[in-house]
């Protein structure tokens, strides 16, 4: 039997349109591959691309969901660590690249921190953008990569320790002149890497 909409009763609001949404999202979603990655731009750009793939499919779904965008970084986080686990993964662009203005006020301390960053497993890398880059709580985290609390919480403790002993001289050898207070390692993560 057909229902009538009464006054009363209002019709269902139509999803948002797909390119309104990647237009609105997608710079955020590359920003955040860029850091999953390591600083690799093309790797970050593939994993965008088939992330947002991987929405269009679903997307009368997703478009009805409470929060599409923190859907679209799950999918995003989890198309970064399938790719991960491909064997052909391990590949890389070689060749020059191209000169890019940057307005960073310390190129050196990002470069350095997307370097540490880089050299942090898969999942390591994936719990600290979670964590400090999207500012996801721990049970926030934990949903998206399907892990325990417990677990994020060990993830990324141990993932900063290994960046600060990683840092450790690198950090004082990047800020030349008087010794300024070093800011606590998640705060320059998330200052340098947007």
């Amino acid at each position: 039997m057909d229902q009538v909409l009464s006054p009363e009763q209002p019709a269902e609001p139509a999803p948002p349109d797909f390119p309104a949404f990647v237009a609105s999202r997608g710079r955020h979603l590359l920003r955040t591959a860029f850091l999953l990655t390591g600083g690799d731009a093309h790797l970050a750009e593939d994993l965008v691309q088939e992330a947002l793939s991987r929405l269009f499919v679903k997307w009368r779904k997703v478009s009805r969901l409470d929060n599409p965008s923190g859907y679209a970084q799950t999918v995003l986080v989890n198309t970064f660590l399938s790719h991960r686990r491909k064997r052909s993964s391990g590949e890389r662009a070689t060749g020059a690249v191209p000169d890019v203005a940057v307005d960073d006020p310390d190129p050196a301390l990002r470069l350095t921190l997307l370097r540490a960053l880089g050299e942090l497993s898969a999942p390591d890398r994936a719990v600290l953008v979670l964590r400090f880059w999207e500012d996801r709580s721990v049970e926030e985290t934990a949903a998206a990569l399907r892990l325990s609390s417990t677990a994020v919480r060990s993830r990324s403790s141990r993932a900063l320790a290994r960046m600060r002993d990683t840092l450790g001289a690198d950090l004082g050898a990047v800020r030349p002149g008087p010794a300024k207070p070093v800011p606590s390692l998640e705060k320059a993560v998330l200052r340098h890497a947007r």
